[in-house]
């Protein structure tokens, strides 16, 4: 079956497994000019100092975008054939949206419903980074479940219509979908 995301990736990793790594060497690799889209959010000293060093590493001729609630709106503001644009991390979203004060489940389905539909519709080559957080066992807490199950059910959206996803341990890639390099 044809892929409907041509030129969308998706790679999973767990903390530390070299993901974003990969992700940033596909979008230096690309020839593109490369559109960072942070998701994270500066909620204590130590996540402000990680924002720093990860913003130190990159290039400076990217162009970065900080939004943490509505990827659709970038998706659709700077997808073009001519960008790619590398959107880390998913499943800091995914936390945004379901922690955001007076969040509800509908606001999190419209995030979601909004994101999907835009990148069926975007253009150019978009990199996805997303924590792989299935594999563990099931948490205790409700919150922590829903968040196992929703960035589980994102995942499987997202790797059904993506034309490569990636799977990253120990920095190895391992191409679960699509063309190798």
């Amino acid at each position: 079956m044809e892929s409907e995301l041509k030129g969308t990736e998706l790679i999973l990793g767990g903390a530390r497994s070299g993901k974003s790594s990969l992700a940033e060497q596909l979008a230096t690799d690309s020839g593109l000019p490369v559109i960072y889209v942070a998701t994270a959010t500066a909620g204590d000293d130590e996540m402000a100092a990680r924002i720093v060093q990860h913003q130190s590493q990159r290039p400076a001729s990217w162009q970065l975008v900080e939004e943490p609630l509505d990827l659709a709106a970038v998706i659709k503001r700077y997808s073009r054939p001519e960008n790619c644009l590398l959107i880390d991390c998913l499943t800091l979203w995914l936390t945004n949206c379901l922690c955001a004060e007076g969040a509800t489940d509908e606001d999190w389905q419209q995030y979601k419903r909004d994101f999907l539909n835009a990148l069926l519709h975007a253009e150019g080559r978009i990199i996805l980074v997303s924590n792989e957080v299935g594999q563990g066992i099931v948490p205790m807490g409700e919150l922590s479940r829903r968040f196992v199950d929703e960035s589980g059910w994102l995942h499987q959206a997202i790797a059904r219509q993506a034309e490569r996803v990636v799977f990253v341990i120990a920095g190895l890639p391992q191409v679960l979908k699509g063309p190798a390099w």
